[in-house]
């Protein structure tokens, strides 16, 4: 996805607002699953040196930066499908349809800015958390310490979702406008032609299919994420293996719905499949 949009925006005068989006998505998806694996490595093969440095901060900010922007540039790809694709007639509607392009870069821009404020109260939680965990204590006090850790962190995580509980609403509410959009244009059909085979038909259904999927998908991982951040500071665990698991594997999930949603995408993947079977020689 990422070489097929950056083409296109390579290929063409004006950065097509669709590529821009993918783009950003593509890449925060990249950086996020490289950033996890450095994170496990860096648990399993530095500890303990990885809680008492510096770099524990460092790769836990960045890893709330990367999620966050996840989701905001996953909130405006369901924004984009649902102002370029439903059928509403409202003039707010017709307005953004009109400007969307426009928009896009600003949009982009202002998400990634959120996304580094609202990571910022957890960059300066860490660095208290880690001194917490560097000083010895008993274990009396270390579970004293772990339980006022879980109060503070729930406060800074209602914080939080404050703020990146607004691309949760726009992506839940955009895929609800537009399934409904597509559910009503395909009944229309429906009763018109009366005939379940049309393809015009089966694209609308197979559509509806796709942005009910990748809505499953964002508000998995939005859940998967939330519960990650109550145990943020803790080893390694069951209930912190799952949720890792589920953040790592969503994107997937994604990446593949949107190739077999998009042709171009679709064609794309075809040709490097088939230069992979058969190499130029």
């Amino acid at each position: 996805i990422l070489a097929a949009c950056s083409m296109s925006c390579t290929e063409s005068k004006a950065r097509p607002p669709y590529d821009m989006i993918m783009i950003s998505l593509t890449s925060s998806k990249i950086t996020l699953q490289c950033w996890i694996i450095l994170d496990l490595f860096l648990t399993i093969f530095c500890d303990p040196s990885y809680f008492e440095e510096n770099i524990f901060g460092v790769i836990k900010t960045v890893y709330l930066v990367l999620n966050y922007s996840s989701l905001w540039f996953g909130a405006w790809l369901s924004v984009f499908y649902c102002i370029k694709v439903a059928t509403f007639t409202q003039a707010l509607f017709i307005w953004l349809k009109q400007r969307i392009a426009r928009l896009v870069p600003w949009m982009l821009l202002t998400s990634l800015l959120c996304s580094v404020t609202a990571a910022i109260p957890f960059a300066w939680h860490v660095y208290g958390v880690r001194n917490n965990f560097t000083a010895p204590s008993s274990m009396t006090n270390s579970s004293a310490m772990r339980a006022t850790i879980k109060d503070s962190l729930g406060v800074l995580i209602l914080l939080s979702n404050a703020g990146i509980g607004f691309p949760v609403i726009l992506s839940v509410v955009s895929s609800a406008l537009l399934i409904r959009s597509l559910w009503i244009h395909t009944r229309r059909m429906q009763n018109n032609a009366g005939d379940f085979r049309d393809p015009t038909l089966e694209a609308h259904i197979s559509a509806i299919k796709s942005v009910f999927s990748l809505l499953i998908f964002y508000v998995t991982y939005f859940i998967a994420f939330n519960f990650l951040l109550y145990i943020f500071f803790l080893r390694f665990s069951i209930e912190k293996s799952l949720c890792i698991a589920v953040i790592a594997a969503c994107p997937t999930g994604h990446t593949m719905v949107l190739i077999w949603s998009n042709p171009k995408f679709r064609e794309l993947s075809a040709r490097i499949l088939q230069h992979i079977k058969c190499p130029v020689r």
